[in-house]
């Protein structure tokens, strides 16, 4: 795994304004909560996206596809989340703390398939 940090930093910096963007969107009680959720979905997501290669093609490819599925996936979400609201902060952790374990386990099983 080859890492750019120049695209890497790129991307904390988007991820980070995009979250701060969910922020000023969002009217209900829990703005923290998406802010910090929306970027610790986002981050990764972007980071893999534009700044990592891995030693194989596919791999790479691969990863970069589902790194860009989950990170519009994660786009959707919070935005839906900041304009609908929510009033049980369960239910923002549950659904994006689940879309993010899956993110990981794909992202995890491509690396490890070695293809």
């Amino acid at each position: 795994m080859k890492l750019d940090f120049i695209k890497i930093i790129i991307a904390v910096a988007v991820s980070s304004l995009i979250a701060y963007g969910f922020y000023t969107l969002n009217t209900g009680d829990y703005k923290e909560l998406l802010t910090v959720g929306s970027l610790i979905f986002l981050i990764p997501t972007l980071a893999l996206t534009v700044g990592v290669t891995f030693h194989l093609p596919r791999t790479t490819s691969l990863i970069k596809t589902v790194s860009a599925l989950f990170f519009g996936l994660a786009i959707i979400s919070n935005l839906a989340f900041s304009l609908i609201g929510f009033k049980e902060p369960a239910l923002y952790i549950i659904v994006c703390g689940v879309l993010f374990l899956i993110y990981s386990l794909i992202t995890y099983s491509v690396s490890k398939a070695q293809q």
